[in-house]
């Protein structure tokens, strides 16, 4: 898989395990406070990480890297504690068909971030598609 095509087989997986987050963490909050899941959750991914990275070869000294890499690194951290707190708080009351997909929403949002920050440029095709991820999302939101 080291084609230029190769990220999307990794996206594709990603997206699988995603929908197998959602139905599984809707399985397990119930009877249990959502925050303590989540720290539960993060507890498993951070066993499994570290042996992953240290089985593979892959650890070096992270204090070796870059102040600006700590920076971001750091700020993606807090990013994603802050979705998933808030993603498992919203699977705890809502439905999971319907969190999921909200929740995905993401996807117009860093197509957004994206321009803004980092100088990408989508197609019209590509914003087309963008935008009918973001009908999606307002059709599944909104109420009958």
């Amino acid at each position: 898989m080291a084609s230029s095509n190769s990220w999307f087989y990794w996206a594709l997986l990603s997206a699988v395990f995603a929908a197998l987050t959602a139905i599984f963490a809707k399985i397990g909050i119930q009877g249990v406070n959502s925050d303590l899941a989540t720290l539960i959750r993060t507890a498993i991914i951070i066993v499994v990480l570290s042996l992953f990275v240290v089985t593979t070869g892959k650890w070096t000294n992270p204090l070796a890297l870059s102040g600006k890499t700590w920076l971001f690194l750091v700020l993606s951290g807090l990013a994603t504690g802050a979705s998933w707190v808030c993603y498992f708080r919203a699977l705890k009351i809502g439905e999971a068909f319907k969190v999921a997909p909200v929740d995905k929403l993401s996807i117009v949002f860093v197509a957004v971030f994206a321009v803004a920050f980092l100088g990408e440029r989508p197609s019209l095709r590509e914003w087309s598609g963008i935008a009918m991820i973001a009908g999606g999302v307002l059709l599944l939101a909104l109420k009958r």
